[in-house]
């Protein structure tokens, strides 16, 4: 059930509107399908639903809750699809979606991006200070990709790993580097994000944080000598879209808005 008061009189052109303030689309990298992905911008939008990916399951749940707007952070519609049928599951969940008059939003690399981004809530929630992008905006210094801060006192990475693990709930933890190694200079880069680990030596990082990396990244970064933390894709960016619905909740008062709750990690573990 989605916590709050309906608000009749607003529509899917207000939030966006917002959204598109708070996390400006020209944010967004180029490969990126960011905007207004399903639905009409002046239907009602007095529940809004927010989730990381949307599956099948998000969709019902969206649909039983009565949402107007359900905002994806990864987009529903990335690669160009040729038709929308019930023999495919993204088929399967935009019909449902259009059946109900859901529209949907996915502010996916500008919210990354953004002052008060995912990459941004990951470094607070982290307890870092004196905190930049990885790659600043061009024109503005605290918009950009990634971000990076310092800890309160130097650590061990091994200890690194534990407040990671702690701080964003995961069971399993991958990374690379000698866990000895001392840790303050943190840089994060939320998601499958390995690309920034020329930028983390750049900004002299001691370490990487991210949620998944390719094999070869994993040899890239122990050959620059630069640990990598690898968290999660759904532990990184998680956390994000529940404060992404307080942040709607408290623009429009009286908005009912919340992170879905059927929503899980694809991802099991096996504890021997």
């Amino acid at each position: 059930m989605i916590a709050g008061m309906p608000t009749p009189d607003l529509t899917v052109g207000d939030v966006v509107a917002f959204l598109q303030e708070f996390a400006p689309v020209e944010l967004a990298e180029s490969w990126d399908n960011v905007g207004l992905i399903v639905g009409d911008d002046a239907r009602s939008a007095a529940r809004v639903l927010t989730c990381l990916t949307l599956t099948e399951d998000v969709a019902a749940e969206a649909v039983s809750s009565g949402v107007g707007l359900v905002v994806s952070h990864h987009p529903l519609l990335f690669k160009a699809v040729k038709r929308i049928t019930t023999e495919t599951s993204e088929g399967r969940t935009l019909l449902a979606l259009l059946k109900a008059g859901i529209a949907v939003y996915s502010p996916h690399t500008s919210f990354d991006s953004a002052r008060e981004g995912i990459n941004h809530l990951l470094t607070v929630k982290l307890g870092l200070s004196r905190i930049q992008p990885l790659r600043p905006a061009e024109d503005e210094s605290e918009l950009g990709g990634g971000r990076i801060g310092w800890l309160p006192a130097q650590i061990t990475l091994a200890e690194f790993l534990v407040l990671v693990q702690d701080t964003l709930d995961v069971r399993s933890i991958s990374y690379v580097g000698d866990p000895e190694t001392k840790v303050q200079r943190v840089a994060v880069a939320c998601g499958s994000a390995a690309e920034f680990l020329a930028d983390a030596e750049r900004h002299e990082a001691d370490v990487l944080l991210t949620g998944e990396a390719r094999f070869h990244a994993c040899l890239e970064a122990r050959t620059r000598g630069i640990p990598m933390v690898l968290a999660g894709h759904y532990a990184t960016e998680r956390p994000g879209v529940e404060a992404l619905a307080a942040i709607i909740a408290r623009q429009f008062p009286g908005l009912a808005a919340s992170a879905s709750t059927v929503e899980r990690d694809p991802l099991n573990w096996s504890v021997r």
